[in-house]
């Protein structure tokens, strides 16, 4: 059975490391839903986190297939723990000044901040799980969206775990 996975790659912060982890995935036939990358709390390391999909077989295989990668550093499956992620979406939504009050209703319901206006449309930055995002756009829709654009998710394990 396929379930969401959310996985942390530890790795040397080198040229061609984020082609050959994302190459390994298409080879097994791995989708990936999102891939977050950025330095980690060590020097010259960056912290993957990958969202994809796929059985508990499969993914113990590209686990292992990972850690045969010379950059690859340390490799955690963070939905196996409780975990906190997030999301960060920018939505530019068509506004006239007339339909402003609605979209700003929904904004603050969403706790979403207003980051730009412009004369016929507003830009809006909402950040959370996947599911508020998705929840966001979805009562935006309406409005008309002109672009979103969406970062993928980061997350660590809860608590004091490493």
């Amino acid at each position: 059975m396929n379930y969401k996975h959310t996985i942390s790659v530890l790795v040397n912060n080198q040229p061609g490391v984020l082609q050959r982890v994302s190459g390994l995935f298409g080879r097994r036939g791995f989708n990936i839903e999102s891939i977050t990358v950025g330095e980690s709390e060590e020097a010259g390391l960056s912290r993957m986190v990958i969202v994809t999909t796929g059985d508990e077989k499969t993914l113990e295989q590209v686990s292992k297939q990972l850690y045969k990668l010379i950059d690859v550093i340390k490799v955690v499956d963070l939905s196996a723990n409780p975990m906190v992620a997030r999301e960060l979406a920018l939505i530019k939504v068509s506004a006239e000044p007339s339909a402003r009050p609605e979209i700003l209703g929904v904004v603050e319901t969403f706790r979403a901040a207003v980051v730009d206006i412009g004369p016929s449309s507003l830009i809006v930055q909402v950040v959370g799980d996947s599911e508020k995002i998705d929840a966001m756009v979805e009562l935006l829709k309406p409005y008309g969206i002109r672009e979103l654009s969406r970062t993928g998710a980061t997350a660590m394990i809860r608590g004091s775990v490493k």
